[in-house]
């Protein structure tokens, strides 16, 4: 390694350190290549980079997660190492319960409902590229969509020997979705015995355990190397009930946010009498001046709370007014924590059959088992009901003659004079709503690599080709069929002639709907998906030939990949009868064909520039099945004034190709939570009176049904990124009184995304229509004469721009050992100064640092600490996590006490600071080795801030940890 002289092992050391913003309880522990100038090391090829060489420092900051940090975690999972990088952003977990009203993403691709996902710079997980030993990852199957982006849950943490995470673009290296950077999990390959590894952990909330094992057995020969093994993890569930915050749909706000769908049923409509106001349980609607208007009675009305009329109730005399204090609180039934159950088996073998060529083969299967959970789905009829379905909307009668109907005449959502408005009944009799996963991921894969020589120069071939699959059936219990609904609520001598119709008692209160109504109305639903990837690629490495600086290296190759899902809704959802989120099925392939080539040129060595100065230059061409094709660049820097000082920089072009969910999902709807700006008093302001609000206007349900879907005419998404970094290594630090080692680093990063594949916001759509009459925004929604919200639109578009820039921070500090051993710091932290997403119009959406919004944080700090100390057998780990505060919008706390700022209408979150320790002993006294360890995430029972505009329980679970401690011990064994 000439090019580093003097200090090779520490200048490679600190590079490696000092731009890795490590994950909790993270004290580097990398192998630093040999020292000695006369060995000949081997080269080998790292993430960012296709070239093999002996040199392991890029132009772009790689981080490297050994196994050991991944083991200080206390982490049984993928997703959980990666997902608590301070560049990561909000994705999802298990702690997300995905499904119920959540419906479909804008994006088409399902809720990923028990999926794990990683998302760097907050940039979406789709953004991202997850490679397994440099290949690509099939996508996950959710079970309601096609997905665009990988299950983490898929791949088994004992499989893991280290993860590598490139947080720069990398479209010209790897192609498409590498935007926002690379996660490549590095696999076990060396073994020579087994290892079996158990671990147990709880909350100390009731529920939510973990348990797992890992089990490995291989052997390593002079030409042979093998290992196969299998991994289990159970984690049980946390109902929402056991979290304080997390038992109202808002906290601090009462039942001012809970459903109008409730078990006593909320009734809108218009008597018979248009002026009959039954004493005035039916007021008369007023006009601008107050005036009553003639005719216009309307009732707006329920059951006394917990009132039931098994033999049916009575109008006017058992009914009263619908108020806040009758609304229906659904947040106890959802889960803090959802269930899942993970199963794999794993196994690879390589063969040397001679010096200059090598095989091998790897395959893995993997089973998931998960579910969510929500509360007990509500039946919405009538014409304001807003859900898409015209068994409920516009074809439906409740018939006088119906024995359960109290009011004497039809109530009907047909004709030119409907007077059925809305009906909100909570059939809390058939349970919760239960959605419940079974996830299957197989993958194959086998390659030749090997060597030869060009001009007495060694180059690198590979070739490979993989395959896989990942497919999902999910189950649905809790959910109703609404055209038997309908058929139920209508005449009885109609129901009487289907098979198995009984009238269904929507007006009784709670317990009256009897087992008999909820047999005819509840089917069980099953949706199926998959996806599959196939993939074949040739590499070729090496150097080319020397210029004034030095060897002349290059890497180019081809590569080809078929992607295909599909997604299969239950039969009776594709007929329009299903009374939760309608969807069509989707079913679609597309394929690419790639060629790239990367050249690492030495510029100058030894001189005027320092030590060494290196350029770096990539280009890629793909040609894809959908759109075309398209091209991208990077041009790199890598420059070493001194032996103490690093500095390098990078500017990539990139891009996103469509996912088979964006380009072929059909209509879908998205059940979004939006606070109407016009409703109650704010109605007769103008810009209300002109968005066709009547006066007295009051929204009936803040869950608005938003439809969406794919759309064939999507471009690719662009990007630009930009890094410029440092590492410093002082070496007045080195081997003193008060350090062995320090290492200092420093990185600003920019992206920028064009065309972005997105849906708006849609309560940023209302808002921006209201407040400025945007035509964009107000064409995507219809009221009807009553003011209320009736269809939403939010089809996919290329209609947005992502600006992104910030800095990441490193600091590593080991101290000279003593007696009592060595002790270890590292700092890392990220800093986010700019993030703008720009939509259709030009005008930023609420995103930001700093700012919370639609159940995702982008905190403007975010930072680990982490101090660890060896001492002989032992080992002990302290670490501090820390999240800057957060402002968001009051929502429908403005007004309440819990608002810290409803002036402003704003809540501020406060910064947040896990401790998490973990103490372990190891032994070889005993077999080839035995480890034991004990440890505590969250040491201080620390809970997350509370959230207003988050839509269930009461924290925003893609930023903050669970409530409550989590104690876990775990024993490892090498035999």
């Amino acid at each position: 390694m000439t090019s580093l002289s003097l200090r090779p092992h520490r200048l490679t050391h600190a590079v490696r350190i000092s731009l890795l913003c490590l994950l909790p309880a993270v004290a580097l522990a990398q192998e630093s290549p040999p020292a000695s100038p006369a060995r000949t090391l081997d080269a080998i090829q790292v993430t960012g980079t296709r070239i093999k060489k002996a040199e392991l420092e890029t132009q772009v900051p790689v981080q490297v997660l050994t196994r050991e940090a991944i083991d200080r975690t206390g982490y049984s999972s993928v997703a959980d190492v990666v997902q608590h990088l301070t560049a990561s952003g909000a994705s999802l977990s298990t702690k997300l319960n995905s499904s119920g009203n959540f419906g479909f993403p804008p994006d088409g691709g399902g809720v990923g409902a028990g999926a794990a996902t990683v998302d760097l710079r907050h940039l979406g997980p789709k953004r991202v590229l997850v490679l397994v030993d440099g290949i690509r990852w099939v996508n996950e199957s959710s079970g309601s969509g096609v997905g665009s982006s990988v299950d983490l849950n898929t791949i088994p943490l004992a499989l893991v020997d280290r993860i590598e995470v490139l947080e720069d673009g990398a479209s010209s290296i790897y192609g498409s979705d590498a935007i926002a950077g690379v996660v490549n999990i590095i696999t076990r390959k060396n073994a020579d015995g087994g290892h079996v590894e158990v671990q147990y952990g709880d909350y100390n909330l009731k529920g939510g355990d973990t348990s797992s094992v890992d089990f490995s057995f291989g052997r390593s020969g002079e030409r042979a190397q093998w290992i196969v093994g299998g991994a289990w993890f159970k984690q049980k569930e946390i109902s929402s009930a056991e979290y304080e915050w997390a038992r109202v749909p808002v906290p601090g706000t009462g039942l001012a946010n809970g459903s109008s769908a409730t078990p006593g049923g909320r009734t809108v409509f218009a008597p018979a009498d248009g002026n009959n106001t039954y004493g005035g349980l039916c007021p008369l609607a007023r006009d601008a001046d107050g005036n009553p208007i003639p005719g216009s009675a309307t009732c707006n009305i329920t059951l006394p709370n917990d009132a039931s009329f098994a033999g049916g109730a009575r109008f006017p005399d058992d009914f009263i007014r619908f108020g806040t204090a009758n609304r229906f609180n659904f947040a106890p039934y959802n889960l803090l924590l959802t269930p899942n159950e993970r199963k794999s088996v794993f196994g690879q073998v390589r063969f040397e059959f001679t010096p200059t060529l090598s095989g091998w083969a790897r395959g893995l299967y993997s089973e998931r088992d998960s579910a969510n959970q929500a509360a007990p789905e509500p039946i919405f009829l009538g014409t304001d009901a807003g859900v898409y379905n015209e068994w409920a909307e516009t074809k439906l009668v409740i018939a006088a003659n119906n024995p359960y109907n109290p009011f004497g005449f039809d109530l009907s959502t047909m004709g030119a004079n409907p007077n059925l408005f809305l009906l909100g009944r909570r059939p809390v009799e058939g349970g919760p709503r239960r959605y419940e996963q079974e996830v299957k991921t197989w993958y194959a894969a086998a390659g030749l690599d090997g060597t030869f020589e060009v001009n007495q120069r060694t180059w690198n071939w590979d070739i490979n080709a993989m395959t896989s699959e990942s497919k999902a059936t999910q189950t649905n219990t809790g959910s109703y069929n609404i055209k038997h609904i309908n058929q139920a609520l209508g005449d009885p001598a109609a129901c009487a002639a289907i098979a198995g119709c009984v009238p269904l008692n929507l007006f009784g209160g709670p317990g009256t709907i009897t087992p008999e109504m909820l047999a005819w109305i509840s089917p069980i639903v099953r949706d199926r998906s998959k996806n599959t990837l196939s993939q074949a690629s040739a590499n070729l490495t090496g150097e080319l030939f020397d210029n004034w600086a030095g060897a002349v290296s290059f890497a180019a190759g081809a590569e080809w990949r078929r992607y295909k899902g599909e997604y299969h809704p239950d039969p009776i959802t594709i007929a329009g009868e299903y009374n939760g989120v309608p969807s069509g099925a989707t079913i679609g392939s597309y394929s690419v064909k790639e060629a790239y080539v990367e050249f690492d040129v030495p510029l100058a060595r030894e001189g005027f520039w320092g030590k060494s100065l290196d350029l770096s230059i990539a280009g890629r061409y793909s040609d894809y099945s959908t759109f075309g094709g398209t091209n991208t660049g990077k041009l790199g820097l890598r420059w070493q004034p001194a032996d103490e000082l690093l500095l390098r920089m990078s500017f990539a072009q990139g891009f996103r190709a469509p996912s088979i969910g964006e380009l072929y999902g059909t209509l879908s709807r998205f059940d979004a939570t939006i606070v109407d700006p016009c409703n109650n008093a704010a109605s007769t302001t103008p810009k209300c009176v002109a968005d066709g609000v009547p006066p007295g206007y009051e929204q009936a349900n803040p869950q608005i049904s938003v439809v969406t879907s794919g759309n064939r005419a999507l471009e690719p998404e662009e990007s630009r990124s930009f890094m410029a970094g440092a590492v410093w290594s002082p070496g007045w630090a080195e081997d003193s009184g008060w350090a062995s080692k320090l290492d200092l680093g420093v990185t600003f990063y920019r992206h920028t995304i064009g065309k972005a594949i997105q849906a708006p916001d849609a309560q940023a759509i209302m808002d921006r229509c209201i407040d400025s009459r945007d035509p964009v925004a107000c064409a995507s929604y219809t009221r009807n004469d009553r003011g209320q919200i009736i269809r939403f639109e939010d089809i996919l578009a290329n209609l947005g721009t992502i600006n992104t820039s910030g800095w990441d921070f490193s600091a590593h500090w080991l101290l000279p050992e003593t007696g009592w051993g060595q002790l270890g710091f590292d700092w890392k932290a990220t800093w986010v100064t700019r993030y703008e997403l720009v939509n259709e119009s030009g005008q930023a959406e609420p995103k930001g640092p700093g700012v919370e919004t639609n159940d995702s944080a982008i905190p403007e700090w975010s930072s680990t600490l982490a101090a660890n100390w060896d001492l002989g057998n032992w080992n002990a780990s302290w670490t501090l996590r820390y999240i800057d505060r957060l402002r968001e919008s009051c929502a429908g706390a403005n007004g309440f006490d819990i608002c810290t700022d409803s002036a402003n209408d704003l809540h501020w979150l406060g910064a947040t600071t896990y401790h998490d320790a973990q103490l372990s002993w190891r032994t070889e006294a005993w077999m080839k080795g035995v480890k034991v360890s004990l440890g505590v995430n969250n040491v201080f029972d620390k809970n997350p801030p509370i959230c207003l505009s988050c839509t269930l329980n009461g924290y925003d679970p893609g930023t903050y940890d669970l409530p409550g401690r989590y104690t876990y011990a775990r024993l490892s064994l090498d035999f």
